[in-house]
């Protein structure tokens, strides 16, 4: 079994740190913790390092200096006490003084160098020099020893050490004065090895401390905000709750502190939130039942005059001309006033939230059809041409044919109404995710504002205007809702003196979110039969 993440799983990672830390605020405060407090221990740490380095180091010179000028004036001393007058003595005097600085500090590294510019006439000493400092004395510090008289100059160094690396040093020099010889460079060589070794133990020391100081930090404050953190997020997750209509969960109350407090704040608002929206529900209920009851109760006795004003409509030729028109007026209007109470009790089933949808594979051209067919005797009445153009959309889709074959209808009705008597077409299309029908006239249209109402209930754009067909008022709002119950879209567009279109939407799977519509809107031929300036688009989505 692959234990470590495939090509894929480090490619998400980014995006799911990113999503983790924008959905944790323990991770985030714990990170920025220790952000900020590894920034002040590495600065706290450098800035010891360094203090720490830099006395160690000076203390080693003073150290190196105390003991090289000790060795230099003792070695002064026995040059001054010194008997020259044997040529023998002479020579070995340099090695003797040299011997006697080795014995009298901690260093072995020491060279021994005549001044040049003397006497080259007097036979003196040969220079002594050591390998392990021959190479690392400057030209700059032999200068400065040549000419300093009794002064001490020092200059650091990287001796070579036997590994074959380097070991930091420090070489002082300084003058002796040869009786009968004249003076010579005396160097003396100090190795810090010992002294970077405690630096880098300490230096480890402070490294290893700043972490665990880190860590321990870290844990107490994931600690200390996973208390804090707790109670918010269970105020989050008792909010989602009662968001998601779970009215009856609260927060438990426990303590007397801030969050105690938040708590009892936020039961109070849930409990009066909880009492409002009942009453709101109650109200509701009542107010669905009433629509509901009072469509039913009007049913049988529209039934009855429906009945017997069919009966007076169909005998209306033999009545006189007064009472034959009372007779076609009656007619009409209790046909009126059935479709009203079949849309009331229609919208308050949609209320109620009591809607199935009785979807079965439906041709939504064929239903077009159908529709263009049965509307077309009324386009004629109203000198419209009514045309279905379908380039798509021959298959079955999941749909309700009786809601759609009911929008279809009214998106028809209204297209021939305000459409002037001037041509409507019916466009049919479909893609990858969806089929849509459109529903295009080139009547007078509409401003902005009356675009952004028209599937509001019971709205007209121009109530002065004679119903063709004796809407309700109630058949947009309707179609959009199911519209909505079939996860699609019902959208508008409309411009004064351009005409409207309507679009229908309906995904290929109920349920599956739509990514594009196959027809556009605005339509294809907005901008040449639009006024220049003018245009307007509304929308209602799932």
């Amino acid at each position: 079994m692959r234990w470590w993440p495939t090509r894929d799983g480090w490619r998400q990672a980014p995006a799911r740190i990113a999503h983790l830390w924008r959905s944790s605020l323990q991770l985030r405060t714990v990170a920025i913790t220790l952000l900020l407090t590894g920034v002040a221990i590495l600065a706290t740490g450098v800035y010891m390092a360094l203090s720490i380095s830099n006395d160690l180091y000076q203390s080693r010179l003073d150290q190196a200096l105390r003991d090289s000028s000790r060795a230099t004036t003792t070695a002064q001393s026995t040059l001054n006490a010194s008997d020259v007058s044997s040529g023998d003595a002479g020579k070995n005097l340099l090695n003797t003084v040299l011997q006697s600085v080795q014995a009298s500090t901690s260093s072995r590294l020491v060279a021994a160098y005549r001044v040049p510019g003397q006497d080259t006439g007097v036979l003196a000493p040969p220079d002594r020099g050591s390998p392990a400092i021959n190479s690392v004395i400057s030209p700059e510090l032999r200068e400065k020893v040549q000419k300093g008289g009794t002064k001490q100059y020092y200059q650091s160094v990287a001796l070579p050490a036997a590994s074959g690396n380097t070991d930091p040093g420090i070489v002082v020099g300084s003058q002796l004065t040869l009786p009968s010889y004249g003076k010579y460079e005396l160097y003396i060589g100090y190795n810090l090895r010992d002294s970077e070794n405690t630096l880098l133990f300490v230096q480890s020391t402070l490294l290893l401390a700043g972490l665990a100081l880190v860590l321990l930090i870290g844990a107490i404050t994931w600690v200390i905000v996973r208390f804090v953190v707790e109670p918010i997020r269970v105020a989050a997750q008792t909010s989602e709750r009662l968001a998601a209509g779970d009215l009856a969960v609260r927060i438990p109350e426990k303590g007397e502190d801030v969050f105690a407090s938040l708590a009892r704040s936020f039961n109070g608002m849930a409990d009066s939130l909880q009492s409002q929206i009942n009453q709101l529900a109650t109200l509701s209920q009542l107010q669905q039942r009433f629509v509901s009851d009072v469509s039913h109760e009007l049913r049988t006795p529209l039934t009855t005059i429906r009945l017997a004003g069919d009966v007076i409509y169909d005998q209306r030729e033999g009545f006189a001309p007064a009472t034959a028109r009372t007779a076609e007026l009656l007619h009409t209007q209790v046909e009126r006033f059935d479709r009203l109470l079949s849309d009331l009790l229609e919208i308050s089933r949609y209320d109620a939230g009591s809607v199935v949808l009785d979807a079965e594979p439906t041709n939504l051209v064929r239903l077009a059809e159908d529709c263009v067919d049965e509307l077309r005797t009324l386009a004629e009445q109203n000198g419209s041409e009514l045309t279905l153009d379908a380039p798509g959309g021959y298959f079955d889709v999941p749909m309700d044919p009786r809601r759609i074959r009911r929008v279809v209808r009214n998106l028809i009705g209204n297209a021939i109404e305000h459409g002037e008597g001037r041509p409507v077409v019916v466009t049919v299309d479909s893609n990858e995710s969806a089929v849509a029908l459109a529903v295009r006239d080139y009547g007078i249209g509409m401003n902005p504002q009356d675009t952004g109402h028209v599937f509001d209930r019971f709205w007209r754009a121009d109530p002065s205007r004679k119903r063709t067909l004796g809407g309700t008022g109630l058949g947009l709002a309707i179609s959009l809702e199911d519209a909505t119950l079939h996860s699609g879209w019902l959208q508008v567009w409309s411009a004064p003196g351009a005409g409207s279109c309507f679009r229908l939407t309906l995904p290929r799977v109920i349920g599956r979110e739509i990514t594009a519509s196959p027809l556009p809107l605005p339509p294809a031929d907005a901008g040449a039969t639009m006024p220049q300036g003018a245009g307007s688009g509304s929308e209602a989505r799932a």
